[in-house]
């Protein structure tokens, strides 16, 4: 089995979380809290610098207050 890592998608994902973070003048550590991870994991995911999984993108989703599909939208 072939592990498989899109870092294009990653980096767009990463992004656009920042962007919609940015957009609601919340800090990194505001979306952290909200979404119950740590603070350096919001760090890390908005870099593209981890794959991360189904479960966190929900709990930012909800922490956003929008849809899981919105950060998808790039």
């Amino acid at each position: 089995m072939k592990y498989i890592r899109d870092e294009k998608g990653i980096k767009l994902l990463g992004k656009r979380i920042r962007e919609l973070r940015k957009k609601q003048k919340i800090s990194q550590v505001q979306l952290a809290f909200e979404a119950g991870i740590p603070q350096k994991q919001v760090s890390r995911i908005e870099r593209g610098d981890i794959n991360t999984g189904v479960s966190t993108i929900f709990a930012i989703a909800n922490a956003l207050d929008v849809h899981p599909k919105e950060l998808f939208d790039f």
